[in-house]
């Protein structure tokens, strides 16, 4: 048990404070009046990131779809994608816009055709070579 003298504002304080319990509750007297006092942990925040693994191969005898799909090439986080399904692209033009290294990436169509389906969402954290768009 330890006890102090405060002086606050010209007023003084008699101040004794005890051992804390196994319930984290620590007794303190003030002036002849007793308290327990329990420590309020700070709240713990949970980060969530959501990483696409690369979709299963169809299970049908067709074409595999993700052959020739936009993939990413660096792990990174998709910050735009300009492009959306059904889209008639040409070779060159921007898809998807991936935030790697602190820069913004843009990742463009190798050939042209058909935006057939956009595999990921604006925030998504992808690992290199995650498929991103396919194209019919």
């Amino acid at each position: 048990m330890k006890e102090y003298k405060y002086s606050i504002n010209g007023k003084e304080f008699a101040v004794t404070v005890g051992e804390r319990n196994a319930e984290g509750v620590t007794p303190v007297t003030v002036n002849g009046e007793a308290y327990d006092v329990a420590l309020i942990p700070e709240p713990v925040v949970e980060k969530k990131v959501v990483v696409h693994a690369p979709a299963p191969k169809p299970q049908t005898g067709e074409k595999d779809d993700l052959q020739d799909a936009l993939r990413s090439p660096l792990p990174g986080t998709i910050v735009d994608i300009p492009a959306q399904v059904g889209d008639e692209v040409k070779e060159g033009d921007t898809l998807v816009v991936l935030e790697a290294m602190k820069m913004n990436n843009n990742l463009t169509a190798e050939r042209n055709g058909k935006v057939k389906a956009i595999l990921v969402s604006e925030g998504d954290a992808v690992k290199e070579n995650t498929p991103l768009v396919t194209f019919e």
